[in-house]
């Protein structure tokens, strides 16, 4: 039989299907424990199960997109759909990081105005990023200005990655200044570690994708271009389980519910001048 895709993505549609199998899995397992725990649910728990949907729907309408490219040539629509999907997902994947890391609606229910500033900053961004990734994935080489939005891509999505940082670090500083005052030194302390784990995930994450995955691209075999595309689903899989078990909904989270006699090694650990980033 025909194959029109190339020897190193002929693995793509059959690599997508499997991995939107498992977010699927996923989503309806996350909606399990929002359900089971609703008391507790906030509403970055509502965004986060969209961004889930959407993830899903993205990498299905990518497995149909190649599939059909695949056996007639030609996408038959998809890829006007995946790229759709592929916005939304990308703009809440970044909103969402960014709430997580100003604590929206688990340490406090409104947003700082600089806070504000950050989201109205990387969400044209990601337009535009994702304008270029449309004339990027639907053009090629042969056009003539096909370099130039490939660096418009990269230069967009690396002030992205920089932007979304920013607020993380402002939480953890906020927390050191009012773990000095607010005399709930266990409590600060387990919220500090919290953000500075989820300052880490969020910085390999960002490395791996962008870094990894690009020398994975450059240095693979020609048929073996398919391995770059399941690293960086299977990095982005890995990032989504961790962040969501770090910021799940549930009665007693062992990151804001502490006991008494944890206080004084809190305290402790908090005059530490080394407890940084």
């Amino acid at each position: 039989s025909k194959d029109y895709l190339s020897a190193g993505q002929t693995q793509l549609p059959s690599l997508y299907t499997v991995f939107s199998v498992l977010y699927l899995f996923f989503l309806a397992y996350w909606v399990y424990v929002c359900y089971t725990n609703r008391r507790c649910v906030h509403r970055i728990h509502l965004l986060m199960s969209g961004l889930l949907l959407f993830k899903a729907l993205n990498l299905i309408c990518a497995a149909e997109d190649k599939h059909y490219v695949k056996v007639t040539g030609t996408p038959h629509g998809w890829d006007v759909l995946f790229y759709i999907f592929q916005f939304i997902r990308v703009v809440l994947l970044f909103t969402v990081i960014v709430l997580i890391g100003t604590g929206w609606s688990f340490l406090k229910p409104f947003l700082q105005e600089r806070e504000k500033k950050v989201l109205m900053i990387v969400i044209p961004l990601q337009v535009l990023a994702n304008i270029a990734s449309v004339v990027i994935g639907e053009t090629g080489p042969f056009i003539k200005d096909w370099a130039t939005w490939n660096q418009v891509f990269l230069l967009v999505d690396i002030i992205c990655c920089c932007a979304i940082i920013f607020p993380i670090v402002w939480s953890i500083r906020s927390l050191r200044e009012t773990s000095k005052t607010d005399g709930k030194a266990a409590r600060n302390l387990a919220k500090l570690t919290l953000f500075r784990q989820f300052y880490i995930v969020v910085i390999g994450y960002l490395y791996f994708t962008r870094i990894v995955v690009f020398a994975l691209r450059t240095i693979a075999a020609y048929k073996y271009q398919w391995v770059s595309n399941a690293a960086e689903e299977t990095a982005s899989l890995a990032f989504y389980l961790i962040i969501f078990y770090m910021f799940r909904p549930v009665e007693k989270n062992e990151y804001f519910i502490l006991e008494e006699e944890d206080e004084e090694a809190a305290e402790l650990a908090l005059r530490d001048e080394d407890f940084e980033l």
